[in-house]
């Protein structure tokens, strides 16, 4: 690791994407290395001499570059625009040759991209660009900066331009919209004018995806969203006081255009309008690493950067405060999360289509098992075949999937399998939750479809909490409580063949240790009361979509 302890995953991953901020492209090396034609400035000499300066100071140059990035001071003049494009064709050309080195089809495929850095006074805007292509394709046309343009419409312009051009193929993918301010989803473009049918189905084609969970916090919904979910506050805590550098505090009325459940209720009340849903996403996660380590285990994590590798007391690190003494603190990271997909072999191509089709689920780190479909006549004894998944694609549509032409009189039937972590913790509860739209109003429900423990649902349709074996003392559980595996066909009680709606399913395993929970018991650390013990991780499917007929 870059602080020099060795890190190692417990278990391979598949498939990975280092996806290197384009504003940035090997920058901080070269400046390090004083690039003559960088050292004219005061502020790349005022960096190098920081980078110099030992661990503490290179964090903090580190950290300065994204934000001069934000408020202009880093523009395309200070770096010298020729002496910018030389260095960053020089490093992405050298990004590719790793990334071809270490892709091994059918084993480890090492998905090429980078990270396009909008941050419009302050307010996260990342996109995830990720290639279905190799290096050949992709060495020929540089990575899109934010430095050219902030809005995401000329991102996709330059997309467009590269499969044009290129003949090749790319999808973009937003995360933390819940650092955004209420810009990641919104009801208007880029710029403040009305979303265009265009707009919209340019945001349809180009960002099939979104992170819904990372370590900057869970980006699924929020309590004052969601105030029937009773879990609906996880990861939350710290993430909505305000935007990216805390430069502006966040009002409740941002959240909505921040959150995925939300996005997703817009999407198919904009449709309605527009006739094309700008939010018609499937759901991922992805941990947001800034040391290029993909740790997700609570137990093996490694933080976001360099100086919360190796620091016994990094729990109690605080981040950029406002004014007022509010700040951000580094306990209220996630070890999240996982992007899983339903691939036909572990291939560039295949893994990115689908992502493009949306056969994909996010998790908060535990490698749990989920499959869902959607058709007409799923009937329980279709879960309780050893052939389930080859029904479920003969006769009905996986995750990412769309339903129509409901037959008369019938609802919708899915069915779900979840299996846990082989290595983890025991389920608690598979939900199933719905969006939908009536009367130019958005509505959702939370549906318990499969629980553990014989617990019986009350008259609101919630269950009791399954229980904790938590040793905070240890760090350790017991898995004497869930189920290693629940399945159920789920029909939609409530279902309206005229109205629009979306489900997704949600995954809960019974409460677990967080990270730093662990290091409180690795280092004789007592943490406090604000920081929670454990947690109860997750995983979340891409939405069904079920659209009347026209």
């Amino acid at each position: 690791a870059s602080s020099g302890v060795e890190a190692q995953l417990k278990r391979p991953l598949d498939f990975l994407v280092i996806a290197d901020h384009a504003e940035g492209f090997g920058m901080g090396q070269e400046i390090l290395n004083g690039h003559p034609a960088l050292m004219h400035d005061t502020l790349m000499q005022r960096w190098q001499r920081m980078f110099k300066g030992g661990i503490e100071s290179s964090i903090e140059a580190g950290n300065e570059m994204p934000r001069a990035m934000a408020d202009g001071r880093l523009s395309e003049e200070t770096l010298n625009r020729e002496v910018g494009i030389s260095i960053l064709y020089k490093n992405w050309v050298e990004y590719l040759r790793k990334a071809e080195r270490h892709y091994t089809p059918g084993q480890f495929t090492s998905l090429i991209g980078y990270e396009w850095t909008s941050m419009p006074d302050g307010d996260n805007l990342h996109r995830v660009v990720v290639y279905r292509d190799g290096g050949t394709k992709a060495s020929r046309i540089l990575p899109y900066s934010s430095l050219l343009s902030k809005n995401p419409e000329d991102l996709w312009d330059y997309m467009w331009l590269y499969e044009k051009m290129i003949g090749g193929k790319l999808l973009a993918i937003p995360h933390n919209g819940n650092l955004s301010n209420g810009r990641m989803f919104p009801l208007s473009t880029f710029e403040g004018k009305p979303m265009t049918k265009k707009y919209a189905a340019n945001r349809a084609r180009w960002e099939p995806l979104v992170e819904t969970t990372q370590y900057k916090g869970d980006g699924e919904s929020h309590p004052i969203l969601s105030p029937d979910d009773e879990f609906a506050d996880y990861g939350i805590a710290g993430w909505d006081m305000g935007n990216m550098p805390l430069n502006k505090k966040k009002t409740d009325d941002m959240l909505e255009f921040e959150y995925s459940r939300s996005a997703l209720k817009n999407g198919i009340l904009m449709e309605k309008t527009l006739g094309v849903n700008p939010y018609k996403f499937g759901m991922i996660g992805s941990t947001d690493s800034h040391t290029a380590l993909a740790s997700s285990d609570e137990d093996n994590w490694f933080g976001k950067f360099t100086r919360q590798e190796n620091d016994p007391k990094r729990a109690f690190g605080r981040g950029r405060m406002f004014g007022d003494g509010q700040a951000r603190k580094d306990w209220q990271y996630l070890s999240s999360g996982y992007a899983a997909v339903w691939a036909e072999s572990n291939t560039r191509e295949d893994i990115w289509d689908a992502m493009y089709r949306k056969e994909v689920y996010g998790t908060t780190g535990p490698r749990i098992q989920l499959r869902f479909f959607g058709g007409w006549d799923f009937t329980p004894a279709d879960v309780s075949s050893a052939d389930y998944v080859e029904r479920g694609y003969q006769r009905g549509v996986p995750m990412g999937g769309d339903l129509t032409n409901a037959p008369q009189d019938k609802a919708p039937t899915f069915i779900i399998v979840a299996a846990k972590d082989p290595l983890g913790a025991n389920l608690d509860r598979v939900q199933v939750i719905k969006g939908w739209v009536k009367e130019g109003e958005t509505y959702e429900k939370i549906y318990n479809v499969a629980w553990s423990d014989g617990r019986l649902l009350d008259e609101n349709g919630k269950l009791p909490p399954v229980g904790n074996t938590i040793d905070a003392s240890t760090a350790t559980w017991v898995n004497d409580i869930g189920e290693v595996q629940l399945a159920s066909v789920w029909t939609d009680p409530d279902f309206d063949a005229s109205q629009n709606a979306f489900y997704y399913v949600r995954v809960l395993e019974i409460p677990t240790p967080r990270w730093s929970t662990y290091d409180a018991v690795k280092n004789g650390l007592e943490l406090g009361d604000e920081i929670p013990v454990g947690a109860q991780e997750r995983a979340y499917s891409s939405p069904i979509w079920y659209t009347p007929t026209r």
